[in-house]
């Protein structure tokens, strides 16, 4: 079974703590695909990985754009073909409270969300207790005062 990390954001918006956990995830060379709820949220984030640190570049492209093999970070909405990893991720993101589809070569799921939201959050709890159930290996990772992930479960 796959490894599923729940990371709950508490200091930092999304747009803000993504691009930073994707760069740690392309420095360990894996692939990844950020599948969102919308197409006008992935609009939304695909913007701010461009502008998110003008010292740095995070190679990526919108699977509506074309050539989705050629990159790094495969942005998408849940509409588009869940069983399709066209970039050939091996790590999900899912935000926005997507469900996600579990793919064959992918070895990690991280799912993203608001934790100062209370229904949010109580979505969330169900997605965790469904992985458990599915006996993935679930952990639980939540954003510190610094904008830093402390491991809890």
């Amino acid at each position: 079974m796959a490894e599923v990390g729940f990371y709950q954001l508490r200091t930092t918006a999304l747009e803000n703590a993504l691009p930073r956990l994707l760069q740690k995830i392309l420095d360990a060379s894996h692939r990844v695909r950020v599948v969102g709820a919308s197409e006008e949220r992935m609009a939304a984030l695909n913007a701010a990985l461009w502008t998110f640190d003008a010292e740095s570049f995070l190679p990526h492209g919108d699977i509506g754009e074309g050539n989705a093999e050629h990159q790094p970070i495969l942005l998408s909405n849940e509409s588009a073909d869940p069983s399709a990893n066209e970039n050939n991720a091996d790590i999900v993101v899912t935000i926005d409270g997507v469900e996600p589809v579990m793919l064959a070569g992918v070895v990690r799921y991280l799912d993203m969300f608001n934790g100062n939201d209370e229904a949010t959050l109580r979505a969330a709890r169900q997605r965790w207790t469904r992985r458990k159930a599915e006996d993935h290996h679930v952990s639980y990772w939540q954003q510190g005062e610094g904008g830093g992930w402390e491991k809890r479960a």
